[in-house]
C-alpha cells in the first residue's frame, strides 16, 4: 500500500522570524519518496510557508485519511497564543498579537491524526520556541497524539541576531539520501549524533529532545492516554474518570460506517476533529478488567447499529447522571458521546442539538465562554446546523445558536453573523 509523507516548513515573514524553517525542504525534497515514507511508493505533500491555519488544516485531514502509512516532517517556530496560552506553529503571517488568529494550534495535530491506526504514523519535527514557549513547554510534553510516534527537538530561542537553523531535519534529510531508511529509533540517534558534531553540543543539554519513552523536563515521559473511535473534546476530569476504551478502539472504523469530522463549510468557523482521552482501565478486586461500554459502542458503530450506539450511550449517560449528578464531566463526557454518535448517523439535527445542550450545559456550570470545551460544543453545532435540510428545524435551532453565538463567539471572527445571514434566508424558505 503506498504511503503518504507532508512536508511543512512554516515560519513568519520578517522580524519575528525564529528559524530559517523553508531551507531545509530542499534537502527533503531530494529523498526518494519511498524513503522518506518507508513504503515501496509515496504521494508527497510539500508545505512552504502556508499563509493560513485553514490551508495547513486542509492538507494535514487529507493526510491523516489517506490509507497506508503516514510520515509527516514538520519544521518551524512555537509561540503562545495570548488569550489561552496554548502553542502554535507560526506561519507566514504570523505576529506576536495574532497567533490565535493566523498560526496553526499545535493541538490540531493530535486531532486530525487520532483515528489513525497504532504503528501507522510518525512525525519527525524541528521547531524553535519562542521565550513565553520555551517557558511553557519546561514542564508539558508536546505530543502529536497517541496515534503517533514523535521524533525530533525542541529549541530555545535564539539570540537576537541569530537565525535559528533547522539543524536537526537536516540531518535526518543527510541520512535518508543515502537511500536507506534506518528503524525510525536509530534513524533519530544518529541525526542527534549529526547535530552535536554540527552544532559543538550535546542534544539534549539545551534542546528538549522528543522521542518515544523519553523523561521530559526530569519527568518521566507521561503514558499516552488511549482513545476511542467516539470522539470529544480533550478535558481533565474533574471527578471519578470513566472506563476506558481498550487500546484496539484507537483503530479507525470501516471507512464505510465511520468517517472523520469533515472541514466546516462556514468561512467563519474551524471545527478540527477531537478527540476522548480514556484513563487506565479499571481492574475488578479479584476478577477480570471491568467492560468498557466503549467497546459495545464501537462495535456497533462499525457494524452501522447507530440506534443501537445512541441507545447505549444514553443509557450509560443516565447512569452517570445518578451517580455523579448534572453537569459532572462523567455526564458532559457522555453528552459529547451522544452528539458524535449523532454526527456519525447522519442526524445533523440531532446532533446540533447535543452540542447545543452541551456547551449551554458547561456554561450553565460556570465554565468561561472561552474555555476550548465550551468553544468546540459550540463550533460543532455550528458545523452540524449548517448540514440541516429541513427548513423549519433549522431556524428554530439557528434562533438558540445565535443567542448561545452572542456568548461564545469562537476563535474565528464573522461566526455570529453568518448563523444571522443564514437565518434571514431560512425565514423566506417554506
Amino acid at each position: 500500500m503506498p504511503g503518504t509523507v507532508l512536508l511543512l516548513a512554516a515560519s513568519p515573514v520578517g522580524r519575528g522570524c525564529l528559524v530559517d524553517a523553508a531551507s531545509v525542504l530542499p534537502v527533503l525534497a531530494a529523498v526518494a519518496p519511498p524513503v522518506l515514507s518507508g513504503t515501496g511508493t509515496a504521494n508527497v505533500v510539500e508545505l512552504a510557508d502556508p499563509l493560513e491555519p485553514q490551508a495547513v488544516l486542509t492538507r494535514l485531514r487529507a493526510a491523516a485519511t489517506a490509507p497506508g502509512p503516514l510520515t509527516m516532517f514538520v519544521t518551524g517556530q512555537l509561540q503562545l497564543d495570548r488569550r489561552q496560552r496554548l502553542p502554535h506553529l507560526a506561519l507566514a503571517r504570523t505576529t506576536p498579537a495574532t497567533v490565535r488568529y493566523t498560526a496553526f494550534p499545535w493541538r490540531w495535530f493530535a486531532d486530525e491524526l487520532r483515528l489513525r491506526p497504532p504503528g501507522s504514523t510518525t512525525v519527525f519535527v524541528d521547531l524553535h520556541a519562542d521565550p513565553d514557549a520555551w517557558e511553557f513547554l519546561a514542564g508539558r510534553p508536546l505530543t502529536a497524539g497517541p496515534a503517533a510516534e514523535l521524533y525530533g527537538r525542541v529549541a530555545p530561542p535564539p539570540s537576537r541576531r541569530a537565525m535559528g537553523r533547522p539543524t536537526y531535519m537536516r540531518a535526518v534529510a543527510t541520512l535518508l539520501r543515502s537511500g536507506h531508511r534506518p528503524p525510525l529509533g536509530q534513524l533519530h540517534e544518529q541525526a542527534l549524533a549529526r547535530l552535536s558534531g554540527e552544532e559543538g553540543g550535546r542534544p539534549g543539554a539545551a534542546d528538549l529532545v522528543l522521542a518515544p519513552g523519553r523523561s521530559w523536563a526530569g519527568q518521566p515521559w507521561p503514558p499516552a492516554p488511549e482513545f476511542t473511535t467516539v470522539t470529544a473534546p480533550p478535558r481533565t476530569p474533574a471527578a471519578p474518570p470513566l472506563p476506558p476504551a481498550p487500546p484496539a478502539a484507537a483503530h479507525a472504523p470501516a471507512p464505510s460506517t465511520v468517517v472523520p469530522v469533515p472541514a466546516v463549510s462556514v468561512p467563519a468557523v474551524s471545527v478540527p476533529a477531537v478527540m476522548v482521552p480514556a484513563p487506565a482501565r479499571a481492574e475488578r478486586p479479584g476478577g477480570p478488567p471491568a467492560a468498557d461500554p466503549h467497546e459495545e459502542i464501537t462495535a456497533a458503530v462499525r457494524d452501522g447499529r447507530h440506534e443501537d450506539a445512541l441507545a447505549l450511550a444514553a443509557r450509560r449517560e443516565r447512569e452517570a447522571l445518578r451517580t455523579y449528578g448534572q453537569g459532572t464531566e462523567q455526564v458532559l463526557h457522555w453528552m459529547e458521546v451522544r452528539a458524535d454518535l449523532a454526527m456519525f448517523a447522519g442526524d445533523a439535527e440531532r446532533s446540533c442539538r447535543g452540542w447545543l445542550a452541551l456547551a449551554a450545559t458547561r456554561l450553565d456550570a460556570g465554565q468561561a465562554p472561552g474555555a476550548p470545551e465550551v468553544e468546540s460544543a459550540v463550533d460543532r453545532a455550528h458545523h452540524q446546523w449548517g448540514r440541516i435540510d429541513d427548513p423549519e428545524r433549522a431556524r428554530e435551532l439557528g434562533a438558540e445558536l445565535a443567542r448561545l453565538r452572542q456568548r461564545v463567539p469562537g476563535r474565528r471572527e464573522g461566526a455570529l453573523d453568518h448563523v444571522r445571514r443564514q437565518l434571514r434566508q431560512l425565514q423566506t424558505q417554506p
